[in-house]
C-alpha cells in the first residue's frame, strides 16, 4: 500500500460542495474540536478560516468540477484522530450557523472509522 488518503467525500457531501462552490466561490473545512458545534465538519469559503502551525492539513477533497477542497484539524485534536480515516458525508438537519450549509436545510457529518493494520503501517503509526 503507497498511499492511504485521510479523508473522503460521498456522493451526497461533494454534490453539495459543487452546488457551494458554485454560489460561493472555492471552500473549505475544518474539523471542529466541539463546544458549540460539537465535532462538525465546518465549512467556510477558502482561505476565510485562517491555519497555520496549530492545524493540520488532513488531505483534499476530490470533487468533479471543482478544485481540491483542502480539510484541516487542529493539531491537538488530530493527536486523537490521527489513527481514524474520516469521510464527510450530508444528512438532513440544521447545520453550524458559522458554516456554508446552514441555510440548505442539511449539515456535513463526519462517518469515521480506525484505520486497519496495513494503513497504519503506510501512515508510519505503526
Amino acid at each position: 500500500m503507497e498511499h492511504v488518503e485521510r479523508v473522503a467525500v460521498t456522493p451526497a457531501a461533494a454534490d453539495l460542495i459543487g452546488r457551494l462552490v458554485a454560489r460561493q466561490g472555492p471552500v473549505m473545512f475544518h474539523q471542529s474540536g466541539g463546544c458549540c458545534d460539537g465535532s462538525s465538519p465546518m465549512c467556510y469559503p477558502a482561505g476565510e478560516f485562517l491555519t497555520g502551525d496549530a492545524d493540520v492539513l488532513l488531505g483534499r477533497l476530490v470533487v468533479d468540477g471543482v478544485e481540491p477542497v483542502p480539510v484541516w484539524m487542529s493539531r491537538s485534536q488530530f493527536e486523537y484522530w490521527k489513527h481514524t480515516h474520516l469521510t464527510i458525508d450530508v444528512v438532513p438537519g440544521r447545520g453550524a450557523g458559522f458554516s456554508l450549509e446552514a441555510p440548505e436545510g442539511v449539515r456535513f457529518l463526519i462517518r469515521s472509522r480506525l484505520f486497519s493494520d496495513e494503513e497504519l503501517v503506510a501512515l508510519d503509526l505503526l
